[in-house]
Order: C-alpha cells, then sequence, then structure tokens
C-alpha cells in the first residue's frame, strides 16, 4: 500500500489515517467504525491538522461524523493535542499515560517555540544570551538557546497556540475490553517504553492492530522512558499476535519484518550503549561511537543520543529527567543544527 496522506481502508471498518513523512510530529491515527458506532484512535498535534482528518474520515465513513470513543495510546503532543475537537466522546487512556499528559501542556511548547525564534531573530545578541546563561547556570535556556534552530525546523509547522489540553475521561491498568457496535477492541498497555503508559489497540476479528509510538517505520525510536526491555516484549506480542494489518505511529503501514526490525534496533542500542557504560564513555561520546550503518536508511538519527541517555540512567538506577528541554540541545549537537552557545 502506497505511502500517501489521509485515510487508508484496512478492511470491515477498519482505516489508518497516515501522515507522511512520519518524522517529528507527523505521527498516524486510526478509525474503527461499525454500523454506527466509532472509535478514534489517536488525535494529532495540532487543532488544525485534527481538523483536517476528522474531514476526512467523515467524508469516508458515516459512523465517523460523531465520534464515540477516542482512545490516546500515550501522552505525546502528537497523539492528543486535537481532544480537544472531540471531547464530546468518551476519551480512554491508560492511567499513567492520562497522568503523563500534563507534564508537557501545550501551552509550554508553545512559550517554547516563541522563545526559540526570539533568541533566533536576536541574531548574535540571543547567541550570546545563551552563553552567558550557560555560565550562570541557568542550563534550560541556555539549552533553549542551543536548541532552537532544530526545535524550529522539525517543529516549525505546527500550530501550538490555543490548543486546549482535553485529558482522558476514563483511564484503565494493564488490559480494557471494549465495544464498537459488534466489533471487540481490545486495549493493551505495554508501557512504560516509549513513554510512561503506552497503549496498542487490537481488533482481533478484523486482524489489525494499532500500535502507538511503540512502532517508528523508516525512523529511529525515542526512547523517552524505558525500559528498553518492556520495549522489546511489547514488539515481541505484536508479532506474537494474528494480525495481517500494523499501523505504526510514525511511518507507513508495516508487517511483522518491520516489527522485527524496531526489535533488533532496540536490542542492539541496549547491548552498544551497555559496552560503553561499562567502559566509562559519556552520553553524547557514546551515542557519536555507536555505528548506525546498518539503520542509514533511517530518518532522526540524533534520537540515538537521548536512547543512550534513557539507557545510562537505566543502568546506574538514576531518577527521571527534570526536563526534556536539553535532549533536544544534545540532538541539535548531534545532528550539527545547534546554534553554539558561545559568543562570537
Amino acid at each position: 500500500m502506497a505511502y500517501e496522506k489521509g485515510l487508508s481502508e484496512l478492511g470491515d471498518g477498519c482505516y489508518a489515517y497516515l501522515q507522511p513523512d512520519g518524522s517529528w510530529g507527523w505521527n498516524n491515527a486510526g478509525l474503527i467504525c461499525d454500523g454506527e458506532a466509532s472509535l478514534l484512535v489517536d488525535t494529532l498535534f495540532d487543532t488544525r491538522l485534527t481538523a483536517q482528518m476528522l474531514a476526512t474520515m467523515r467524508d469516508a465513513a458515516p459512523a465517523a461524523k460523531s465520534i464515540d470513543t477516542v482512545v490516546n495510546t500515550h501522552a505525546n503532543g502528537d497523539h492528543c493535542w486535537g481532544n480537544q475537537l472531540v471531547r464530546e466522546a468518551e476519551i480512554i487512556a491508560s492511567r499513567r499515560g492520562a497522568a503523563e499528559m500534563s507534564e508537557i501542556p501545550p501551552t509550554l511548547m508553545a512559550k517554547l517555540d516563541k522563545v526559540a525564534r526570539l533568541t533566533m531573530r536576536m541574531g548574535a545578541l540571543g547567541k550570546g544570551l545563551g552563553w552567558v546563561a550557560g555560565k550562570l547556570g541557568v542550563e534550560l535556556l541556555a539549552s533553549i538557546v542551543e536548541a532552537a534552530p532544530f526545535v524550529i525546523e522539525v517543529f516549525g509547522d505546527f500550530h501550538f497556540e490555543g490548543i486546549e489540553l482535553v485529558l482522558p475521561t476514563r483511564t484503565f491498568d494493564d488490559a480494557l475490553s471494549l465495544k464498537v457496535g459488534d466489533k471487540r477492541v481490545e486495549l493493551i498497555e505495554v508501557g512504560p517504553a516509549h513513554t510512561k503508559g503506552d497503549v496498542i489497540v487490537h481488533v482481533p476479528d478484523d486482524r489489525v492492530v494499532y500500535c502507538g509510538d511503540i512502532l517508528f517505520i523508516g525512523g529511529h525510536p525515542i526512547v523517552w522512558e524505558g525500559p528498553v526491555s518492556n520495549w522489546i516484549a511489547a514488539c515481541e506480542r505484536i508479532e506474537a499476535m494474528d494480525v495481517d494489518a500494523i499501523v505504526p505511529g510514525h511511518g507507513p503501514l508495516t508487517d511483522k519484518a518491520g516489527v522485527r526490525r524496531v526489535r533488533e534496533y532496540l536490542s542492539y542500542v541496549h547491548d552498544q550503549a551497555r559496552q560503553r557504560y561499562d567502559a566509562g564513555m559519556g552520553v553524547f561520546e557514546a551515542a557519536k561511537d555507536i555505528e548506525l550503518t546498518d539503520y542509514a536508511a533511517w530518518g532522526e538519527s540524533e534520537r540515538i543520543v537521548v536512547n543512550v541517555d534513557t539507557l545510562y540512567r537505566e543502568f546506574s538506577g538514576a531518577g527521571p529527567r527534570k526536563s526534556a528541554v536539553p535532549c533536544f540541545a544534545a540532538m541539535a549537537r548531534f545532528a550539527g543544527k545547534s546554534r553554539s552557545a558561545s559568543p562570537s
């Protein structure tokens, strides 16, 4: 099936909504219909994109004219920040996923975007501000200044102003069975992995599974939370399912070979990071040192920095990150797109 923007019919009332090229923020969603009943798997990164998606779905499937149920597969904004357009529906997420949604609200992202754009407009003065902030120990501001070109490049097409954080109205732990008309739908919590409360959505009778960001196809996965062993187990669970259609969180529709490649990547990065951790390498040095030739065709290779950092935290027993902002500065450096925080 061609990887094109829009709605792809998977058969018997199941659809995938795809957003090429699947990189930062360009996620997929899903629609499950039976009779007059409908379930939406994830919303999109902003209300403009979500409105476009809903209009496309309503043109294709009469049941989508009034969405009954929404499932947010996890807390990242590109999978839930369009919730306000379907707020009349029952919105479901895992308990941990719902709790995580408040940690990085859309208002914060809007502010980060504004600061990044402001520092770029300030030119050398903005660059100097980052250097001074670093010297004074104001690391968050220094990181924003350094990451500004990268942040604008990857998130500049999205509109974060005016987004209201609409949280789930129902939560669950482990698993939840639903009915969409007469169609059985199984929600399975497989996190913490990519985030704290990842969920996959399985439609057994139609042999379809929507995987959220357990699957990035054609791009490097990003391990915000871990442990990686949970993510590997989630891939193994999908591989064991009797399914024909596998919808990733990002990238084109895939098959079990695609799932296996993601699992192999995670195992490889885990083992390579462990070797370098034991050798006393720092996070950034280790990320640069890990050979990614087998994954050279995959996009977003800068995510290896976050993956190594998460693994090092796992190996050492360190606590969770206080902020994701420094991660973007590190990824910008890795990608050669940072704004060096030193005076010119």
